[in-house]
């Protein structure tokens, strides 16, 4: 669905993305996995418009994107989930979740997109119109990604969802994204918790300074020697 061929990114004279290739199957999560700093978020900036790449190839159902703006890409189907949540602090809930729709091929089911938001997340519902701001971080990042799905994506962007976040709240985070993945949604999941990641991901790869040293499925990478000692503590 999404095929990633040579990217290269540039900061000045430093290179955060060396000749990176992958392949984002249909309907499963792939995970990026990697240090801070590896070049994770940079790939997501990437593929999403925000960044431009120096040299290779970004392709959505075979069109290239590479260098497309990112309301150009969010329009075509990939939305993201910024790092940070990035809600609008001083406006409603409701609100919030209404600018998730205002790309055109999504106005039309903005009521029932609604209706559906507030079914997976009932707290959004009971909160509708309290400032944004004024939410706790869980239920801020509940927020994005509804504001995420009232833009109807075909594939979503995760990068890092789970971050700060109560270990409660990250469980029930991780609940969502499965369900996601079991109706049918393509995710592109970065994260810090590299097991459940690594539990969810059909495929996952591996990122040290840009460059993509280790690829497999999720369940490969879980029992890989050097994965377990890097990534998880054994």
């Amino acid at each position: 669905m999404l095929t990633i061929e040579g990217l290269d990114l540039l900061y000045g004279d430093a290179q955060a993305l060396d000749d990176v290739s992958l392949d984002v199957p249909e309907g499963a999560v792939t995970a990026i996995i990697g240090a801070n700093g590896a070049g994770k978020t940079s790939l997501i900036r990437t593929v999403s418009g925000i960044l431009r790449p120096a040299r290779g190839s970004i392709r959505f159902e075979g069109r290239e994107i590479a260098g497309l703006p990112s309301h150009t890409v969010c329009d075509l189907g990939i939305g993201q989930v910024a790092e940070g949540r990035q809600v609008f602090p001083t406006m409603t809930v409701r609100e919030n979740l209404e600018m998730g729709a205002v790309i055109p091929r999504a106005r039309e089911r903005a009521k029932a997109n609604l209706e559906r938001m507030l079914v997976l997340f009932p707290r959004l519902g009971e909160r509708l119109r309290q400032a944004a701001g004024t939410l706790s971080g869980g239920e801020q990042q509940m927020l994005a990604i509804g504001r995420c799905l009232m833009g109807e994506p075909r594939v979503i962007l995760f990068d890092e969802p789970s971050l700060g976040l109560a270990p409660a709240v990250v469980q029930e985070l991780f609940r969502i994204i499965k369900r996601l993945r079991d109706e049918g949604m393509t995710i592109v999941l970065v994260e810090q918790n590299v097991a459940a990641s690594l539990h969810l991901a059909a495929t996952a790869h591996v990122l040290e300074q840009g460059r993509i040293v280790l690829s497999g499925t999720g369940p490969e990478l879980l029992d890989n020697p050097k994965v377990q000692e890097a990534y998880l503590g054994l």
